[in-house]
């Protein structure tokens, strides 16, 4: 994947207008893009209605036909990314075989979506620590993969897969470990080389998991896929 300079990757919240998608949704995906493309540059607190409006090109008035604030637009677009992450990352949360190849394109999945749409990151985790509102999305952001975490090691250690240690604060600190990561990595321009994030994931999650054998049997698969 090649970095983009001097200018904002293709982003696409939802699919590329057509006939066939309803006026209703071409707007509503305007303004989202049109915030996602604000984030790439700018922090959250210069973002205003009226800046994301001429940029889509719409009117003041037609945002509040879809979102309530601008709160609501940021955890819109924080949402479409858990749920993008999620959809991308399920071979190691759900899938049978072998862990550390599930785990590997798990990584590669996740490291893919954040290249995409790391500003969403970067703008959510700067705002949290002012904004109560999007304080409490990003808590329930980061504490869904964390339970999503838990339960995938408990189940790997009930099949002796992984050694026997309490899971959730492991969980956590990989988890915190990939947020700060992908946010200094793919939170603004100019982006890291998506190559070496995924590898340095990898290595620390495979051989903190599944121990320095593992990592070993799987050096040779650590590349996105």
């Amino acid at each position: 994947m090649s970095e983009i300079k001097g200018q904002s990757p293709p982003l696409r919240v939802n699919p590329q207008p057509t006939p066939r998608i309803g006026k209703s949704e071409r707007t509503r995906a305007a303004i989202l893009n049109a915030g996602l493309e604000f984030v790439w540059s700018h922090p959250y607190r210069e973002m205003t209605v009226n800046a994301l409006m001429t940029s889509a090109g719409l009117s003041r008035s037609a945002f509040y036909q879809y979102f309530k604030d601008l709160h609501e637009l940021m955890e819109t677009l924080l949402n479409m990314l858990e749920d993008e992450i999620f959809a991308t990352t399920g071979s190691w949360f759900t899938g049978v075989g072998d862990p550390t190849v599930l785990l590997n394109e798990s990584l590669a999945g996740l490291v893919d979506v954040c290249y995409r749409l790391g500003p969403i990151l970067r703008t959510t985790d700067d705002a949290a620590a002012n904004d109560e509102t999007l304080e409490k999305a990003w808590t329930l952001f980061v504490t869904d993969f964390d339970h999503a975490t838990t339960v995938r090691i408990e189940a790997d250690q009930a099949q002796d897969l992984i050694a026997n240690f309490d899971a959730r604060p492991v969980a956590i600190a990989l988890n915190r470990l990939n947020i700060y990561t992908l946010i200094q990595a793919f939170g603004q321009q100019p982006r890291s080389d998506p190559e070496t994030v995924h590898r340095a994931l990898a290595r620390v999650w495979i051989s903190t998991l599944y121990g320095a054998e593992w990592l070993e049997k799987s050096a040779s698969n650590l590349s996105r896929r």
